[in-house]
């Protein structure tokens, strides 16, 4: 197999997936590559899994909106 680079020096590895992270070691003329890390695709969240968080946050009071307006209004 032959791989080109192009002018900015990249080389398109068949195989690799975007975020694959390469261990690169000379040998007289050689380059080894090797494969350190593979990115994980991460899951995309949904509303609901957003508005549960939203719900579950510490920092939300669990009060009715009529009694935060009336706590923070003057009289």
């Amino acid at each position: 197999m032959t791989l080109t680079a192009d002018s900015k020096k990249r080389v398109v590895l068949p195989g690799a997936a975007p975020g694959d992270v390469f261990a690169c070691k000379q040998k007289g003329p050689e380059l080894i590559l090797r494969r350190v890390h593979r990115a994980v695709p991460q899951r995309k969240e949904t509303k609901a899994d957003i508005l549960k968080a939203i719900r579950n946050w510490k920092s939300v009071p669990n009060i009715r909106w009529e009694e935060l307006r009336k706590i923070t209004r003057e009289p």
